[in-house]
């Protein structure tokens, strides 16, 4: 089920990524970087290829570097979603008679880069990459710890150079504003994704609640002893980080079985340590001792 949902996911995003670029880029002689700018400007030097044929050959070349660095998990990932949006990108191409929704080359950029943003942000979050320059900017954040979405943008300003030099400097000017928005499209959805929970139960059930945490959700937390205000009776405060899905699976365990429990939830951007940011250690993530 876990892998018939990422390659659900990775498909989803790679016909956003198809349908941006065949949709409103190529159209309107926009490129916010990337191999389909590659493509464009390789497409006045080979007018008959067509642009979708010239983007497969282009990812075939990124595929085989990211292959060789990021590992074949990542590879096989990319092959299925760089193929799928060359696919993609030839079918609209050929047999959707969608045509040129707008000539206002900003809408075209904005819409543009909100599918293409999505769709590689979405594609990012399966441990995989819709080919081209997003193979490199993984490479570059593998190494560096940026971000994919800044990576992403300092290797798109500099394809967006051969368009202005190709298509005019409005192109351009469109072009270096869409790379730009890309990164901050990017990074708001692999952020969003990588959001937790920050999850505080006050119980006197202290074992209950600690055993399905550290049991079934196989996550670490922080136990400290408290009085209550009021009733000056004895409980404990359970601290702990979860995922999204794992915060809904506690909240109906505590709907079910601690009824009595008092729940506080907060959101927490990032999350640094076992479990978060390094390969989680089974009985010991987010603990500490307090």
């Amino acid at each position: 089920m876990k892998r018939t949902k990422e390659y659900l996911l990775i498909t989803i995003g790679s016909i956003l990524v198809a349908f941006s670029v065949q949709v409103f880029f190529i159209p309107n002689g926009i490129a916010p970087g990337g191999v389909s700018g590659m493509a464009l400007v390789l497409n006045l030097v080979v007018p008959g290829i067509p642009v979708s044929v010239l983007v497969m050959g282009l990812n075939g070349i990124f595929f085989g570097l990211g292959f060789l660095v990021l590992g074949g998990g990542f590879g096989v990932k990319t092959l299925y979603a760089s193929a799928l949006v060359s696919a993609a990108m030839w079918v609209i191409e050929t047999f959707l008679s969608i045509g040129q929704p707008t000539g206002d080359l900003m809408l075209s950029t904005a819409m543009g880069i909100l599918l293409l943003g999505a769709g590689i942000g979405i594609v990012f979050n399966q441990d995989a990459s819709t080919g081209g320059t997003d193979i490199i900017a993984k490479i570059i954040s593998k190494f560096t710890g940026m971000t994919p979405g800044s990576a992403l943008v300092l290797i798109d300003l500099a394809v967006v150079v051969m368009i202005a030099l190709n298509f005019g400097l409005e192109r351009g000017l469109y072009g270096i504003l869409g790379a730009i928005l890309n990164g901050v499209v990017i990074n708001r959805i692999v952020e969003g994704f990588n959001s937790q929970k920050q999850v505080f139960v006050i119980t006197r059930d202290r074992e209950k609640v600690r055993g399905f945490i550290v049991g079934r959700l196989d996550r670490g937390a922080t136990i400290f002893t408290g009085e209550g205000a009021y009733t000056g009776e004895k409980s404990y405060m359970i601290y702990c980080v979860l995922s999204t899905r794992e915060f809904v699976v506690l909240k109906q365990f505590l709907r079910d079985q601690v009824p009595d429990a008092f729940v506080t939830v907060g959101t927490a951007a990032e999350v640094l340590g076992k479990g978060f940011s390094s390969p989680k250690v089974k009985g010991n993530s987010g603990e500490v001792n307090a």
